[in-house]
């Protein structure tokens, strides 16, 4: 059986759910509007710029997860949900997923953004297996902090390299999707890369390299 990665972000949805859900708990008032919606755009632009502190980042993240109880942040992700995410969903991309699905392949998702936000964006799209950045958990309360390696430009590489090893699995015949030049790492690895409405970068790259470049949107 093999691997079909997904990238989330830009890939599988029209617009970045880390990105969004800063919007969405600006527009909800739940943080401080114009000051958080300032840092949230810097940090988007240094992601696409491919210098993005990712620690930094997730420090400024997740810090809004530690200061509500769960069961108001279940509430409004469920809101975040209808409101910003099922409206980028892509058709496109649930007939690239249902093409591996049908031949067997195992399909994943792979993003830097965390967890909470992302587990039930994947699970609209029905895959079972989700690699993301984990925000920590500890009495019933998320710390603002995270655990493990962020899974970010490498950091992607070395989180799929500790699944594979405790899952028995290896990347012959593996598939992986990204929009991003930040992805390159795991793109390099997997023996189909796929570019899927790249940025300028990644563009080139997959250009240089002869790699399929398609579109979901």
């Amino acid at each position: 059986m093999s691997l079909a990665i997904f990238d989330l972000d830009n890939t599988l949805i029209a617009g970045d759910s880390d990105y969004l859900w800063g919007e969405f708990l600006v527009e909800k008032g739940i943080v401080d509007g114009e000051a958080y919606r300032s840092a949230n755009d810097v940090f988007y632009e240094q992601y696409r710029a491919g210098c993005l502190d990712i620690a930094e980042f997730l420090r400024f993240a997740l810090k809004p997860l530690s200061l509500h109880p769960t069961s108001e942040l279940y509430r409004w992700r469920e809101e975040f949900i209808e409101e910003r995410i099922k409206p980028i969903l892509l058709p496109a991309a649930f007939s690239a997923v249902e093409k591996h699905r049908h031949v067997g392949d195992l399909l994943m998702v792979i993003t830097a953004t965390n967890r909470f936000v992302t587990e039930p964006i994947v699970k609209l799209y029905g895959i079972d297996h989700l690699i993301a950045t984990s925000p920590e958990f500890q009495d019933g309360r998320y710390t603002g902090n995270f655990e493990g390696i962020p899974c970010f430009q490498e950091g992607k590489v070395k989180r799929l390299d500790e699944w594979m090893t405790i899952n028995d699995y290896d990347l012959s015949n593996s598939w992986f999707y990204s929009d991003s030049h930040n992805d390159l790492p795991l793109l390099q690895k997997v023996s189909h890369p796929v570019a899927v409405d790249p940025d300028e970068t990644l563009s080139r790259f997959a250009l240089d390299k002869g790699w399929p470049v398609v579109s979901f949107r």
